[in-house]
């Protein structure tokens, strides 16, 4: 097979693929000069939405609806942009050999791809049951949600299993987004997962106290404390029965499992740094290997504003770091240099009419304000975190776009606090007026 050869090859095609495409196209990129290299079968889109108006039954989002960049309320990148700025767009083409000494990948179909610089974009894969051997975890109806493929075929399920029985096992992102995409489609949904409460890893006991009973005032039945251990299925091999490790048996046409995801670093093992999991760069997304950069899930980089390294996991990052890299390559081909990456950790959500932001550090005290009961008409709540009297970071609930703002500022600028009992009185206010 005839080798290909490109100035720059980003590896991976989600999320921090789409945007360094975006700013290799306003850095100036010559055609032929860049190519994006994905296992999928469609151009670059905006993962976030699979869990949300993807499974709606109304006002449901389709391609090209949500390719990049218009999560950030950018231009939408249709396949014909790459097409007139030159950028080859090689899809359904997994690489599964990477030769960092002499810059050469190779593809599951034997085709090699030689680059001068690349930019690794390979993101996370879902965490899979049937990876720890759980009794009858590769039933049909057992769904993970990553790529738009598993979203369609949880769309067809939702289809033919009308007003069915759901069980979603874990009880983060994934877990929360899809309990309710599900239940708006009419099917009853139980989550299950193994912690004291909800998105453990960022909310409290007093917020997530909040979307429990909301969820449950929706009529989904939230089980917790406890984990899936075995799946039976009828003569079809499709999913009927989900045992959970305290003995109770839970009838579900559908399952869907959330339970984590692993950074997509194996093809660099042993070629680059790793640290905390991921590959490990400098503010730039540089790796140990020179003209190598890693960026979204799969980097492991400075956080100036806490002074530590950190892999994250999210979208806006994935952007921006992917934005990052480019302005570095661009600025180190002149000569030039840029600032280091200065990231505000950002995390957001939204399930039913309810949507929330966090920005910031969720370590030391908090302090709870605003009206958390889920019996409200329209609840709107916070929590501040302070760590050595600063605040170092916020959660709002139902936030207006300026509130938002407000409290990005604050968790920026990690104001001092002089009384917390002040603090809890003046609750939002004090962030608007940062």
């Amino acid at each position: 097979m005839a080798e290909k050869s490109f100035k720059y090859v980003i590896v991976g095609g989600g999320v921090s693929a789409g945007y360094a495409a975006r700013e290799f196209g306003k850095q100036g990129v010559k055609p032929g000069e860049l190519a994006i290299i994905s296992k999928e079968a469609v151009a670059p889109y905006e993962r976030p939405a699979l869990s949300k108006a993807y499974l709606f039954p109304e006002g449901t989002a389709r391609l090209p609806g949500f390719h990049v960049c218009v999560g950030s309320g950018g231009e939408r990148l249709l396949p014909e942009w790459y097409t007139e700025k030159g950028v080859e767009l090689i899809l359904n083409t997994e690489i599964v050999k990477a030769d960092l000494a002499s810059k050469t990948l190779t593809s599951a179909a034997g085709e090699t791809f030689k680059y001068q610089i690349l930019i690794i974009a390979t993101g996370s894969a879902v965490i899979k049951l049937s990876d720890f051997g759980v009794e009858g975890a590769d039933a049909k109806n057992i769904f993970y949600l990553r790529e738009i493929d598993d979203a369609d075929k949880l769309v067809e399920a939702i289809k033919s299993k009308k007003n069915g029985k759901a069980v979603i096992v874990g009880g983060g992102y994934i877990g929360l987004e899809l309990s309710a995409a599900l239940k708006i489609n009419n099917i009853d949904v139980t989550m299950v997962y193994p912690e004291p409460w909800c998105m453990p890893r960022l909310f409290t006991s007093d917020i997530a106290a909040f979307y429990e009973g909301y969820y449950a005032k929706k009529g989904i039945n939230i089980i917790k404390g406890t984990v899936a251990v075995g799946f039976n299925s009828d003569s079809n091999g499709e999913v009927k029965e989900v045992k959970l490790k305290d003995g109770r048996v839970l009838e579900a046409d559908i399952v869907v499992v959330g339970v984590g995801g692993r950074p997509l670093t194996t093809l660099f093992k042993g070629q680059v740094a790793e640290e905390k999991g991921g590959l490990k760069t400098d503010g730039y997304f540089k790796t140990s290997i020179p003209e190598v950069y890693a960026v979204g899930d799969v980097a492991t980089f400075p956080m100036k504003i806490y002074n530590d390294i950190r892999r994250v996991e999210h979208v806006d990052h994935a952007r921006k770091s992917a934005e990052q890299a480019v302005k570095a390559i661009k600025a180190s081909e002149e000569g030039k240099t840029i600032d280091e990456y200065d990231y505000l950790p950002y995390f957001y959500s939204r399930a039913f009419d309810l949507s929330w932001q966090f920005y910031g550090d969720n370590v030391g005290d908090t302090v709870l304000f605003g009206d958390n009961d889920p019996n409200s008409s329209k609840a709107k709540f916070g929590t501040y975190w302070i760590k050595d009297g600063k605040i170092n970071g916020v959660f709002l609930e139902g936030g207006s776009a300026d509130e938002n703002k407000a409290i990005a500022k604050v968790a920026r600028e990690q104001p001092a606090v002089a009384s917390v009992d002040q603090l809890t009185k003046e609750g939002l206010s004090f962030a608007c007026k940062i």
